[in-house]
């Protein structure tokens, strides 16, 4: 389905509030000097609390291959560090606004208008920011788009789509029409040898296993017309372009490419919006959160600053296709010191649908894999241990994880290999 670029950038209604302009206004004072009317000296309080430290050297960080929460762009930090004690002006930090405030709902609004610009959101559908991770949105998902009898599809491709799966049962009738179990979550099914349900209410994915490293390159079609394509995509959201249009609703944790922990993102056509079953959390109703522009309650305010300052960093790096360049040459690099290795590391993923996003790899010798880990921790490239239920190690690099730390662990790696053969 193609959009016309007028269609594409239209704003929605709840964007066009003018976005207030803020002048940079002086930190607070630290000391502050009370004189008095007799010739008494000055009496001076110093208030230690507010004393602003310096920035920790570049030197001082590490190359963190975390899978998530993971590691944010510099630039962005620096911003957030230099705005914290006083944003804009405001005379108070993001942390302590209101939610209800001018300037909250200046951060909010330029944070979706920002993200639909990324994603080129079409006008007829709904961004929500909201809480409480993927994770939540197993059950919101069945409770929002279906009834308690309706079927739906699910394709298992690793651990969180078999949760998302079984959690579903809760809220209606889920069918695993596809599960990659039997190989060890490897690889990702024809589509053409899916065999879908009749008229499901959805057909649900998830377009990047974290802990397993398979990744969707294409999607699945739904094999009926009323039935929507549903996708987790929190651990490569804004990695690069996608065509939302193919999709009745996309989530996302945003604690992997996007911001902290703390953030989920629900893209959603809006008219799948207004049919939750009865028994569904007023907090897990689309609905409420659409009707009030996400501020229903009091959201993750900082949290959504942050992923205002990430989208504002992903346009200036040209877009999600340029981002999308990046990350390709980052895990082409890493893949091929895998691949040319000649067996001293392995990666169990079909090529096909390696993740650009999380590389897991074992070595040979499994008795050195600790050695490993401790190894490339002295030299600065943490967080490399695989997730506890497969083992042997991952590299989760996203946008944020630069070139030159790929580049170092593909160093280190030879190195490794060199002394260890």
């Amino acid at each position: 389905m193609s959009m016309s670029a007028a269609a594409v950038v239209a704003t929605p209604p709840h964007l066009k509030t003018a976005i207030p302009a803020c002048t940079q206004i002086a930190a607070f004072p630290t000391t502050l000097s009370r004189r008095t009317t007799s010739a008494a000296k000055p009496i001076s309080i110093t208030c230690s609390s507010t004393t602003l430290q310096s920035p920790a050297s570049a030197t001082d960080r590490v190359f963190n291959f975390a899978a998530g929460p993971a590691t944010l762009p510099e630039n962005v930090l620096l911003k957030a560090q230099s705005d914290l004690y006083n944003w804009r002006g405001s005379g108070m930090s993001v942390m302590e606004m209101s939610h209800r405030g001018k300037e909250f709902l200046s951060i909010i609004q330029k944070a979706e208008s920002d993200l639909r610009t990324l994603l080129n959101i079409p006008p007829e559908y709904t961004v929500l920011f909201l809480q409480g991770g993927a994770t939540t949105q197993f059950a919101s998902i069945p409770l929002n788009l279906c009834n308690p009898d309706d079927a739906v599809d699910y394709v298992v491709t690793g651990s969180w789509g078999d949760k998302a799966f079984k959690e579903a049962a809760k809220y209606c009738k889920p069918k695993s029409i596809w599960s990659g179990k039997s190989v060890k979550y490897t690889k990702i099914p024809s589509f053409d040898s899916l065999q879908q349900t009749p008229n499901a209410k959805y057909l649900h994915i998830c377009a990047n296993e974290t802990i397993h490293g398979v990744e969707f390159k294409d999607y699945p079609k739904p094999s009926s017309e009323n039935t929507v394509l549903v996708a987790d995509m929190s651990s490569n959201f804004c990695s690069k372009p996608v065509d939302v249009t193919k999709f009745g609703l996309i989530y996302a944790g945003a604690q992997k490419n996007v911001g902290p922990s703390g953030v989920t993102i629900v893209i959603i056509r809006s008219d799948l919006i207004g049919n939750a079953q009865p028994v569904t959390p007023v907090m897990l109703d689309y609905k409420i959160h659409a009707d009030n522009n996400s501020l229903y309650n009091t959201p993750p305010c900082f949290g959504i600053y942050m992923c205002e300052l990430v989208f504002e960093d992903l346009i200036a790096q040209g877009g999600l296709v340029e981002v999308e360049k990046k990350n390709e040459k980052k895990a082409g690099i890493l893949f091929d010191a895998i691949d040319g290795s000649k067996g001293f590391y392995r990666c169990p993923v079909e090529k096909s649908v390696r993740s650009l996003m999380n590389v897991p790899f074992t070595l040979a010798k499994a008795e050195l894999e600790a050695e490993f880990i401790k190894e490339a921790a002295k030299e600065k490239m943490v967080q490399l241990k695989g997730h506890r239920s497969v083992g042997g190690m991952r590299a989760s690099i996203y946008n944020a994880l630069p070139l030159v730390g790929v580049e170092k662990l593909v160093a280190f790696m030879k190195d490794f290999q060199a002394r260890h053969e």
